[in-house]
């Protein structure tokens, strides 16, 4: 059974354009607000990329507690992590795996695909059936990307910059839709994206995103688990996650915005995120009766 939000005007009013898809992981009822477009992801892809690095483990390609140490030439752009560490770094796979999720450490997420490939990744997520999502850039390229193509370093505020930006174009950026982001994150919760063990390690480590101020700022009680990832591009504020209650209830949720204004600070854009997939999640706890 599927349904339909008409959340344009809810998003409108908070200066987005906005795509969702919802899920209950135990009816497989679902709801949706354009959920089939493609857009782009930004560090949405680092979920991906975790379901391959988990898989890889089960196989025996590469061992978790491998230590890898990271010198400040191999720091990527970003605000967290060893990515503004001044110096060299030796820690595991799955420390790196932490990192990447918890607070999207770029430098953590360039070493994972560096290990693991992202050509892998592409292939784990056809075999999922997963065809309208697609990895094509680490963050290093990603970055550069966009230097290249507006002929400058951040800030990236006009509109002429982002229209030649090839982040911002699904066709040629990191992209997938609000319904397969759901899907990808079922299998986590599952225990069919990899083995149970590793599946409950993702689980635990999407349990940790430190970042409170979208999807998790639409469930602000004790007794609710939001477990996520965050995206964000010049004009894009993305989320994905699994929203948990008491009952037993579980819930995939995938929210993608872009904003009308290029503004780096929109809190209202991020709220929404939240608030949208509260009432996703309402309209699907009400069909459990």
């Amino acid at each position: 059974m599927s349904g339909k939000l008409d959340l344009g005007p809810m998003f409108a009013a908070a200066g987005v354009e906005g795509w969702l898809h919802a899920t209950d992981l135990e009816s497989g009822r679902e709801v949706g607000h354009r959920p089939d477009s493609a857009l782009p992801i930004a560090s949405i892809f680092k979920l991906p990329l975790l379901v391959e690095l988990s898989r890889q483990a089960d196989a025996g390609g590469l061992d978790l507690t491998e230590r890898i140490t990271v010198g400040p030439r191999q720091r990527a752009f970003g605000p967290t992590g060893l990515s503004v560490m001044l110096d060299e770094v030796t820690i595991s796979l799955r420390d790196l795996a932490y990192l990447m999720i918890a607070v999207s450490d770029n430098t953590a997420a360039d070493v994972l695909s560096a290990r693991v490939g992202l050509e892998a990744v592409n292939a784990m997520l056809r075999s999922f059936g997963l065809t309208r999502t697609q990895v094509v850039m680490n963050t290093t390229s990603l970055y550069a990307s966009m230097a290249e193509d507006t002929g400058h370093d951040w800030p990236y505020q006009e509109p002429e910059d982002l229209a030649r930006m090839r982040v911002l174009d699904p066709a040629r950026a990191n992209s997938s839709t609000p319904r397969e982001m759901t899907r990808l994150l079922g299998l986590i919760w599952t225990d069919c994206a990899a083995s149970p063990e590793l599946c409950a390690w993702m689980r635990g480590l999407l349990g940790l995103q430190v970042w409170p101020h979208r999807l998790a700022s639409g469930f602000p009680y004790d007794d609710v688990e939001v477990s996520g990832k965050t995206g964000s591009l010049p004009t894009i504020r993305n989320e994905v996650g699994v929203v948990e209650y008491p009952d037993g209830g579980r819930y995939a949720v995938a929210v993608f915005t872009r904003a009308f204004s290029p503004a780096a600070n929109l809190p209202r854009a991020d709220a929404v995120i939240g608030t949208t997939a509260h009432l996703a999640v309402d309209h699907l706890r009400a069909g459990r009766a």
